[in-house]
C-alpha cells in the first residue's frame, strides 16, 4: 500500500510557480499542453511587488491542477517580452494552445485571476 501511495504522489500534477526566461519560454508556454498564466514583471517595479504575493498565492491554490502559474522578468528576458509587445508592467497574460487568450495590465486581485484561470481550465 505504501508503494502505491508513493506512485500516486509522483504522478500527481504539481505546478508551482515557474520562472520563465528567453530560453524556456517557447517550451514552457507556447508548447504547453495546459493553460499558462504569465506575470511579466521587473524587480524595480512597485506595482509588480504588490502583484508578486498574489501570483504566489495563485500558484499554491492551483497546485495539482492542469495549469502553469509563471513569472517572467522583462529585464532578464527582453526577447519574450518584446515578442508580446509588453509596454507596461505588471502585465499578466494567459496562454492556451500556444496563443495568448487573455491579457490584463496593472495589479490584479486574486479573485479576478482565479476566475480568468478557471475559465480556461477543462
Amino acid at each position: 500500500m505504501l508503494i502505491f501511495l508513493r506512485l500516486i504522489h509522483k504522478n500527481k500534477i504539481r505546478m508551482a510557480e515557474l520562472n520563465l526566461n528567453d530560453q524556456n519560454f517557447n517550451e514552457e508556454v507556447l508548447k504547453s499542453k495546459v493553460p499558462v498564466l504569465v506575470d511579466f514583471w521587473a524587480p524595480w517595479c512597485g506595482p509588480c511587488k504588490m502583484q508578486s504575493p498574489i501570483i504566489e498565492e495563485l500558484a499554491k491554490e492551483f497546485e495539482g491542477k492542469a495549469v502553469k502559474i509563471s513569472k517572467l522578468n522583462v529585464d532578464e528576458a527582453p526577447q519574450s517580452a518584446s515578442k508580446f509587445q509588453i509596454m507596461s508592467i505588471p502585465t499578466i497574460m494567459i496562454f492556451k494552445d500556444g496563443r495568448p487568450v487573455d491579457q490584463m495590465m496593472g495589479v490584479q486581485d486574486k479573485s479576478t485571476l482565479s476566475a480568468k484561470i478557471n475559465k480556461f481550465l477543462g
